[in-house]
């Protein structure tokens, strides 16, 4: 494990309040370190950003130009709270889930529905391969080589019908494979939503494999959601069910601190979360001297506008946040 730590930020403006507030019995479990999840997010004060020379972006979003974050800081520094509150939690603690057999439950507003074994599920579907940023709502980046399959081409099979509004993904919640839901850090199990038309959009991703290998357990084993114009907690991982709703569904984040994590949570420069700016980012560095690089500007929409903003039109943003 990559022992390197970010600047020192307080714990408090940059871990969920509730979080940060039961960090007794979360330590008490051994589920977090002192630090408790220390993220290297921008506090109150932004430091200046530094423009960064970039190769352009694929016209069709699929393909960042930016240079990929190494495949050990992508595995070794990642947000996965059933494996523990702490950055490298999930990483010491993941090999405790079973990603085989895996099966995935289809349900609500659709034609087709039941429980599908993974390969069922994603058949005919070749996997593609996509270079997508990602962007954590603490203020930390990374840019990852995925493989997996789009979302919207899975979704037509099972023929949403004229009810269908939204999809609800669900994650796996086993305490035996999942030491961290022991702690009720979340209402779990962890959920997440999309409005339809998102998840039908090209770039909203199913990813089965990073870096050319399946899936690692703490980055989502054996399948994840990847939506990458929004903030990374959006990008559910280890999914077990996928409903078609009529109502906005309930989403995890959002239902535990809604002035914080909105539904939409699409990243945006100019809404800060209410604890720290949201103007620049660190990208994860992948050098031996530092776990940051320089912090950056975010791009609005993470720099995917192009591709999605036009599902926004007409809306206050600032509002559905």
């Amino acid at each position: 494990m990559n022992e390197r730590q970010p600047d020192d930020i307080p714990s408090s403006q940059i871990t969920p309040e509730h979080v940060y507030r039961s960090r007794r019995q979360l330590m008490g479990l051994g589920l977090a370190s002192p630090l408790l999840a220390l993220a290297g997010c921008a506090g109150p004060e932004d430091p200046p950003a530094v423009a960064v020379a970039r190769k352009p972006d694929s016209t069709d979003g699929f393909l960042a130009g930016d240079e990929l974050t190494t495949l050990q800081d992508a595995t070794s520094y990642n947000n996965f709270y059933e494996f523990g509150t702490d950055k490298g939690d999930p990483a010491r603690n993941a090999a405790s889930l079973k990603p085989s057999p895996w099966s995935v439950v289809v349900g609500g507003e659709a034609e087709v529905t039941g429980t599908f074994a993974i390969d069922d599920f994603l058949k005919p579907h070749a996997e593609q391969d996509r270079i997508y940023r990602l962007r954590c709502v603490e203020g930390w980046s990374m840019v990852i080589p995925w493989q997996g399959v789009p979302l919207g081409e899975v979704l037509r099979r099972f023929r949403p019908n004229s009810r269908a509004k939204y999809v609800a993904f669900t994650t796996l919640a086993d305490p035996d494979q999942m030491p961290g839901i022991r702690v009720p850090a979340l209402e779990w199990p962890y959920r997440e939503g999309l409005r339809l038309d998102e998840a039908m959009n090209p770039l909203s991703l199913l990813a089965t494999g990073m870096y050319g290998k399946p899936l690692p357990n703490q980055n989502g084993a054996p399948l994840r959601l990847v939506v990458p114009w929004k903030y990374g907690f959006k990008s559910i991982k280890s999914i077990v069910r996928i409903d078609f709703t009529e109502q906005m569904p309930v989403t995890s984040w959002n239902q535990s601190q809604p002035g914080e994590y909105g539904f939409y949570s699409n990243v945006n420069p100019d809404v800060d979360h209410p604890r720290w700016s949201q103007r620049s980012e660190r990208r994860i560095a992948g050098t031996a001297s530092k776990l940051f690089a320089d912090r950056i500007p975010t791009l609005p929409f993470n720099g995917y506008a192009a591709q999605v903003a036009s599902m926004y039109q007409g809306m206050d943003l600032r509002r559905w946040f």
